[in-house]
């Protein structure tokens, strides 16, 4: 049975420095969400523009976590640049609506969106997405205030990024 509270000795603790770092650490996490049946996943970034999401490999390992039943938040400032730069993730989107929560802050005052991934015991923070530079890691403390931050975006947002668009 999957101990969502147990850290991976897999996954990677510390600094990283640029894209393939980060699309790396990304794989690492997809790979064991699905292999550790994590319960939760949260994606935060502004926009998703330079993250791997529409990568065979990547929906593959979304579609291998998502078949156990979980959910998936995604939280951005705007969702257009992912609708229109991540060709296959779109219809995994809608396949997966049931398990899958979007939210956008768009330009409210306070809604600088981290970029970030969040598992209940794992985390990757670009705390210079420019550069894809950041840390990674188990640390509670450090976990909970990205938590913290992640959820006050959340908080100030609204439903974004439907699985369909019903017209009159």
């Amino acid at each position: 049975m999957p101990n969502d509270d147990a850290p991976s000795p897999s996954l990677p603790e510390g600094r990283f420095d640029g894209r393939e770092a980060f699309d790396a650490l990304l794989r690492g996490a997809l790979s064991a969400a699905a292999q550790q049946g994590w319960k939760e996943i949260v994606f935060s970034d502004p926009d998703f523009a330079d993250w791997p999401l529409g990568e065979r490999a990547t929906i593959e390992a979304l579609q291998a976590w998502s078949a156990s039943g979980h959910r998936l938040m995604l939280l951005a400032q705007r969702f257009d640049v992912l609708e229109r730069g991540h060709a296959r993730f779109v219809p995994w989107r809608r396949m997966w609506d049931h398990i899958i929560e979007c939210r956008a802050t768009g330009k409210a005052a306070g809604s600088e969106v981290p970029s970030a991934i969040w598992t209940p015991t794992w985390f990757v923070h670009r705390i210079d997405p420019e550069r894809s530079r950041g840390v990674s890691g188990d640390d509670a403390r450090a976990r909970r205030a990205l938590r913290e931050a992640i959820d006050e975006c959340w908080r100030l947002g609204r439903p974004a990024f439907p699985a369909s668009t019903l017209g009159l």
